[in-house]
């Protein structure tokens, strides 16, 4: 009998397998292929692989998502017009962030690719593609909807590669991988691999996952992520929503024929704020420390931290702007600076999900929370104040691997439907707001000054 579920998880800083290291994981419970009645994977989204077919070797190192080499690219798509057919067709707001000039830079800057990819020698992925590749030996070459929709290549209206923005890019449409539903199934894993061949069923790329393991099945409702960066997304239901205020459509992890969109606003920084103040700065050993820090003053004695390390994301979209401490007197010691880390989380939170409000129309009630930042209470309780509005934190707060793999379980049976994975929820914990009016709308008029300190600041001078 097939007891389990496997959630393979590739985030930017780690890889887990929740039942990566997918056979060091089944030796250690003593489980088997057989077993398992599926695998789901859910993974970090736009970092870029290409690879030569012939050979299954990458042909450059992978470009991770947070890579800006291409800022300049970018003005140059902008200046053309083309960041409006980007917009219009992706849902997206042409940025270095994505996969598509990330693949032209390549083409351009690793000699013999170009001319290899003309001639049907070279693949394209994200990471959930390079993996179910190497999984099946080879024989799968697939991407889902929520990845591909973050690829700046794909029209999530049409679900197909767009040969016009292919065109202007000069990006042959051979090196892209078939696009599938996220609960489908791709394939079979090598027998080699993990001890005999197991279905792949689920595939979505980490936040769309997330929102699927939040259970946030139906439009209007809100999950924010709190990982390397912080992503906020909502389900709009069947329909793509246009945004006016900085925000991506893109679309949600669905099952076959069930295609949903989402409105997403993405923090570039969040939990790599905190890897900051252990690794550079070196003021704290690990991020369970922070919270302590935090509570050990009143307050961030005025200053505030905009963690723009590498450019910022929705609403502002600024690829330019430069992390900035302003604020700083006297008085300011490192438990101020660990505090403002930690508020500076919460306040670009709260930008997004305005606008967010915004482009749905409608006023957002509460916010699930995920992810390994939301463990702490205290940023939390300060998302709760500075938004208003409760926060809630799932008893597991992994929900992108949980998202993979529910996703899987659907496409094999293991779960009859939505409803019986709703009840399969623990009681969560809920976080409610009491800061007093005046004193939030205060904090976030210093934040809102802080920000545009930042704006722009390697910008080349005029």
């Amino acid at each position: 009998m097939k007891n389990y579920i496997m959630a393979l998880d590739q985030g930017t800083t780690s890889s887990r397998c929740k039942i990566s290291v997918a056979a060091e994981a089944m030796a250690k419970l003593g489980v088997s292929a057989e077993d398992i009645a599926s695998i789901g994977i859910t993974n970090q989204r736009e970092t870029t692989i290409l690879w030569n077919k012939l050979t299954g070797e990458p042909v450059y190192n992978a470009i991770v998502w947070q890579c800006r080499r291409t800022s300049d690219m970018i003005q140059t798509i902008k200046a053309s017009g083309l960041d409006r057919v980007i917009k219009e067709h992706t849902g997206l707001i042409p940025d270095a962030y994505f996969s598509a000039t990330k693949i032209k830079w390549i083409f351009d800057n690793v000699e013999g690719v170009k001319e290899e990819a003309e001639k049907g020698n070279i693949l394209f992925g994200t990471v959930d593609t390079w993996l179910i590749w190497k999984l099946t030996g080879g024989k799968v070459f697939a991407t889902d909807y929520t990845n591909a929709s973050r690829t700046m290549l794909f029209d999530i209206k049409k679900l197909k590669w767009d040969e016009e923005i292919l065109n202007a890019l000069n990006i042959p449409k051979s090196i892209l991988p078939e696009v599938k539903p996220s609960s489908h199934i791709f394939g079979l894993t090598e027998k080699g691999l993990l001890g005999g061949k197991i279905t792949i069923g689920g595939v979505a790329g980490d936040q769309q996952a997330a929102l699927f393991g939040q259970g946030c099945y139906e439009k209007g409702e809100v999950k924010n992520t709190y990982g390397t960066g912080c992503f906020l997304l909502m389900n709009t239901g069947n329909t793509p929503i246009t945004s006016n205020n900085g925000l991506l459509t893109t679309i949600a992890a669905s099952e076959k024929g069930k295609v949903q969109y989402a409105l997403e606003g993405s923090v570039f920084v969040a939990g790599a704020a905190i890897q900051w103040l252990r690794d550079e700065l070196q003021i704290i050993r690990d991020a369970a420390e922070t919270e302590e820090a935090a509570l050990s003053v009143k307050d961030t004695n005025g200053v505030y931290v905009v963690p723009a390390f590498s450019g910022l994301g929705a609403p502002y979209w600024d690829q330019y702007a430069r992390g900035t401490i302003v604020g700083m007197t006297r008085g300011f010691n490192k438990n101020h600076l660990i505090r403002a880390t930690l508020e500076s989380i919460a306040y670009q939170n709260y930008a997004v999900l305005k606008a967010m409000e915004q482009d749905a129309g409608v006023e957002i009630k509460r916010l699930k929370a995920d992810g390994g930042a939301s463990s702490n209470n205290f940023l939390m309780k300060f998302q709760a104040d500075i938004l208003g509005i409760e926060v809630i934190r799932p008893s597991c707060v992994e929900t992108t691997a949980l998202g993979a793999a529910y996703l899987a379980g659907l496409a094999t049976g293991f779960w009859k439907d939505r409803e019986e994975i709703k009840s399969n929820g623990r009681a969560p914990e809920i976080f409610n707001p009491d800061m007093e009016e005046a004193i939030r709308k205060k904090k976030l008029q210093g934040w809102n000054k802080a920000v545009k300190h930042s704006f722009e600041w390697e910008k080349e001078s005029d």
